[in-house]
């Protein structure tokens, strides 16, 4: 199963799952500002010590009571944001009582649209993912595995159209620094053509290295947030990034004191780039599905 797996994995240009229970295309607010979160959801696990990484192992593999509660507690928390980038989601498994965890959580933040990225399919026993939840519908929605051991995927969107739209990559990179880095140079060989960048996710290295000694060092980008992120329960590494390219305007930046995961959640709040005209209407309209 795995080996059919590595061979049907290609890059795939998607269309957004659409949520039959809210409105598609809510308006963007006057002022033009996204709110944006990354997080690392680990499946529903509560983690708050580093032993329960052990005593707690199970939780990876069978299903549990108190996953549905952690669940609900992530959903509270989204529904204030705009656009979420989420790893380490179970995308319907027996570890997660077949919920698309995705989808779940779309409903639970009454977001209209979201999409679930299959990074490793181990069938009945658990489905890798990540996931992008979103208010406004991308106008280009791309799937792309990246370069290593199977397992790892980027999620490529743009809002909007033209010079000002906003190019967004999701992404869950690897723990070893020579495979991560391929995975940034692959990244950045696909978003040349984007004057306004974000970059979000569980990027498993700091700031410093993605921004000075990475693949990504030339596009001038900002890490507004250094604050740690993991473990949770007693922040050490800043791990987690929503990194932004020097045109787009920082409102507001957080890591939120949710230890929910044993990563803390990013959240961002940026001022849209606006088309250059007089009447300074944001250039990011939201489309509305027929």
């Amino acid at each position: 199963m795995l080996r059919r797996w590595r061979q049907t994995r290609a890059v795939g240009l998607c269309d957004p799952q659409v949520n039959p229970h809210c409105q598609p295309g809510a308006a963007l607010p006057a002022d033009g500002r996204l709110r944006l979160l990354s997080f690392n959801i680990q499946v529903g696990i509560s983690t708050q010590r580093y032993h329960h990484y052990l005593t707690r192992s199970w939780q990876h593999l069978l299903p549990h009571a108190g996953r549905s509660g952690t669940l609900q507690r992530i959903g509270d928390l989204l529904a204030d944001f705009d656009l979420v980038a989420l790893q380490e989601v179970d995308g319907g498994s027996l570890r997660s009582g077949y919920v698309n965890q995705v989808e779940y959580l779309a409903q639970q933040g009454a977001f209209p649209y979201w999409y679930q990225q299959l990074n490793r399919n181990l069938g009945r026993i658990a489905q890798h993912s990540n996931g992008v939840l979103s208010r406004l519908r991308p106008s280009l929605l791309e799937d792309h595995p990246l370069p290593g051991p199977p397992g790892r995927g980027a999620i490529i969107l743009r809002l909007g159209e033209g010079e000002q739209a906003l190019g967004v990559v999701m992404m869950h990179l690897a723990l070893g620094p020579r495979t991560r880095t391929r995975q940034l140079a692959y990244i950045r060989e696909r978003v040349g053509e984007f004057r306004h960048l974000v970059l979000m996710g569980d990027m498993n290295t700091h700031a410093n290295d993605l921004l000075e000694n990475s693949p990504l060092r030339d596009l001038g980008l900002v890490a507004p947030q250094v604050q740690a992120t993991f473990p949770s329960w007693r922040p050490q590494r800043c791990l987690d990034h929503i990194l932004l390219s020097p045109g787009l305007e920082l409102e507001r930046v957080d890591v939120l004191t949710q230890a929910i995961s044993d990563h803390l959640p990013v959240a961002v709040e940026i001022r849209l780039p606006h088309a250059q005209s007089t009447d300074g209407v944001p250039m990011l309209q939201p489309s509305i599905s027929g």
